[in-house]
């Protein structure tokens, strides 16, 4: 039970109903329980309901719903939850780091513009660190292996290299489009950009 109260297996909306963050069935209750957020009650018939804490524990448990038993008897897991009073879409800044910048250079090799399967590319420090190149978006691109390790610990003009364009930090995304779904769960493939 512990595990299953803690995997991110709660989607969050706003109260615009835009998929803002991923929630634990733990959260998600006491948000409920607080009147931070209604849960959705989704039927199979496409049918949404609104549902607040006091009801939504009387809810009957389905066959595919995911339950908890309490002391009070067992609880459905929400699948989707409102937030209550936030309206906002949060703005996400990708993470710095191999995947940040494989999607920022959208898996294309920055010095001959091939697309890169998985395995074939690496991260090349345009100023290499041996020369005091720092770990940044600024100094970091997505490269062919062969074309990095031809490059070594050169800059790219003394290895007859020139960068397709230059790099810089990306723009911060909603969070919605950051959202992934890693559980398959159906209910939240509504909510979600696809």
């Amino acid at each position: 039970m512990t595990t299953l109260l803690h995997n991110t297996t709660v989607l969050l909306l706003n109260r615009n109903w835009q998929a803002i963050h991923v929630k634990t069935p733990a959260d998600a209750f006491c948000m409920m329980a607080s009147g931070a957020a209604i849960g959705l009650d989704l039927g199979e018939d496409d049918s949404i309901t609104p549902v607040k804490w006091h009801a939504w524990l009387q809810l009957p448990i389905r066959s595919h719903d995911a339950s908890v038993n309490t002391p009070r008897g067992t609880v459905r897991i929400p699948t989707v939850i409102v937030a209550s009073r936030y309206a906002k879409v949060p703005l996400c800044q990708p993470r710095f780091g191999a995947r940040g910048i494989w999607e920022r250079d959208g898996g294309t090799c920055q010095y001959t513009g091939r697309k890169l399967k998985p395995g074939e590319g690496n991260i090349d420090h345009i100023q290499p660190r041996s020369r005091g190149g720092a770990s940044s978006w600024e100094n970091c691109v997505l490269s062919h292996r062969s074309i990095n390790e031809r490059k070594a610990d050169r800059l790219p003009h003394e290895a007859g290299l020139q960068l397709i364009r230059k790099p810089i930090p990306p723009r911060p995304r909603p969070a919605t489009a950051l959202i992934r779904n890693p559980h398959n769960i159906p209910d939240w493939q509504r909510f979600l950009i696809a």
